[in-house]
This record gives structure tokens, C-alpha cells and sequence, in this order.
């Protein structure tokens, strides 16, 4: 049974791509199956990942709108076992597109449910935006990663993420979790960078991911080299950071379903 989280913040430059990215290259080297769904119509994933976006022929657009086969559209990345579906330009236009839909929340569920069997985690990219195609992902996600830079504002707008999220919750999926706070733009010589995990740390308590993503060159260059950090420069600081924290993630996993079988015993 795969897991489904959606890595969601409506404020843009927050890192939502690059963990998107490298989670899912990390998850894919520690062996599990990963597809990384580009729901972001500026395609950042589908590009870091070395694909052009003049040559994609179908994209999750065409699985949302026109409603082909999502297998017509997966493409396979240099890492064995993560695959992509990817974005395009043309996803801008879903949402007017999408309008007039019967269950219109629930088309990327579908699309998921289609595939979700041939993965071990299906990881969403979410554009910066609380619109149609990002419900659409809360929608189908089993949990969600908020990115939180560490950053003056680093809390704002978050409120009105978290409200979406209880929203969500009550009418469209009730099984939705907050999987974590991802703390990320980390720099420790910054002491309001150390001020800003403070406070997220005592706002949200164990709800934060112990592992912090630093500010770092390689992974900043990476996408400019169509490469996952970890592939790009395996023992640099990013990617280092990256695997901890999936590995972070699979301990979380296995402890909320140790918990769940405890209780239903």
C-alpha cells in the first residue's frame, strides 16, 4: 500500500521543489519505488529532472483535463525506480478548464488510484497556491510536508494553509494528516534563522521534522545541472540532509502504523 503526501505552502521560495525532488531521490536510493507528480505549472521538478518541457507529449494536465491514462504520461529519471509525471505550462489553464467537472476535487484521487499500486510513495509537488489543483492534491494525499524557511515571515500566510488543510479534512478527506514541518534555508551562522526554528519548534512541537535542510551551494546548483543533489554531489551537505530526512520520514511512517495496530489489538 503506497503512501501519498503532497509537499504544499501557497507562499512561493519556500523549497517545495527542491524536497519534492530530493525526497523522492533519497526515498529512491534507499530502494523504494517513487513517483514525483509535477503539479506546478512552472514545471521546475520536470526540468531539474533533465527533462525538456518542449518534448513532453503528455503531462498531468492532459491526465487531469483530458483525462488519459496517468501510465501514458510517467517518464522514467536517471535513478532506478523514481519515476515522474510531468508538469507543463498548460496546467495554468486547468483550473478555469477544470470548473464545470463533476467531482472536480477529486480527479488527481482517480489519477493516483490508477497507479498508486505499482509505488511504494507517490510524492506531489504542489504549486504555490491554494487553487483547484492544490486541493486536488490534498485531496488524494494520505499526509502533506509544509516547507517552512527559516526566514524572516517564515510563519505567515501558514494560517491560511492549515485552514485549507482543516477544510479539506471535513469535506473532501477526512484521513488527511500533517505528515511535518520541514524547517528549510537553514543557515546556522544567521541568529535569525536560529530564532525562526525556535519559534516553529515551540509553535508546533513534535509536528517539526527533526531534520533541518542548511543552505547549500551544491544543492542550490543541482537544478542547473538537471540532477537531484544526490546525484549531483552524493556527499555534500544538501544531500546528506535530504536522506536523513527520509529516512526521518520512513521512521514516522512505521511508528504511526506500529501505533494504529497497537490500538486496533
Amino acid at each position: 500500500m503506497s503512501k501519498v503526501i503532497a509537499i504544499a505552502n501557497q507562499k512561493g521560495g519556500v523549497g517545495k521543489t527542491t524536497t519534492a525532488v530530493n525526497l523522492s531521490a533519497s526515498l529512491a536510493v534507499l530502494e523504494y519505488r517513487i513517483l514525483l507528480i509535477d503539479a506546478d505549472p512552472q514545471a521546475n521538478s520536470t526540468s531539474t529532472l533533465g527533462f525538456e518541457l518542449n518534448n513532453v507529449q503528455n503531462s498531468i494536465y492532459e491526465c487531469l483535463v483530458e483525462r488519459i491514462s496517468p501510465q501514458n504520461a510517467v517518464l522514467h529519471t536517471e535513478i532506478k525506480g523514481f519515476d515522474l509525471i510531468p508538469s507543463h505550462i498548460d496546467l495554468v489553464g486547468a483550473e478555469i478548464e477544470m470548473v464545470k467537472i463533476p467531482d472536480r476535487e477529486q480527479i488527481m484521487k482517480s489519477i493516483i488510484n490508477n497507479l498508486k499500486d505499482d509505488y511504494d510513495f507517490v510524492i506531489i509537488d504542489c504549486s504555490p497556491s491554494l487553487g483547484i489543483i492544490t486541493v486536488n492534491a490534498l485531496t488524494a494525499a494520505d499526509s502533506v510536508i509544509i516547507p517552512v524557511q527559516c526566514e524572516y515571515y517564515a510563519l505567515e500566510g501558514l494560517g491560511k494553509l492549515l485552514n485549507t488543510i482543516k477544510i479539506i479534512q471535513a469535506k473532501l478527506n477526512p484521513d488527511l494528516i500533517i505528515e511535518g514541518f520541514l524547517l528549510s534555508m537553514f543557515d546556522s551562522r544567521l541568529r535569525l534563522s536560529n530564532q525562526v526554528v525556535e519559534e516553529v519548534r515551540s509553535h508546533f512541537k513534535n509536528m517539526v521534522f527533526d531534520t533541518v535542510i542548511q543552505r547549500n551551494v551544491k544543492l542550490a546548483e543541482a537544478p542547473s545541472h538537471n540532477k537531484p543533489v544526490i546525484l549531483y554531489d552524493a556527499g555534500s551537505i544538501g544531500a546528506t540532509s535530504y536522506l536523513n530526512l527520509a529516512k526521518e520520514l520512513i521512521q514516522r511512517i512505521q511508528k504511526r502504523q506500529l501505533n494504529e495496530e497497537t490500538v486496533n489489538n
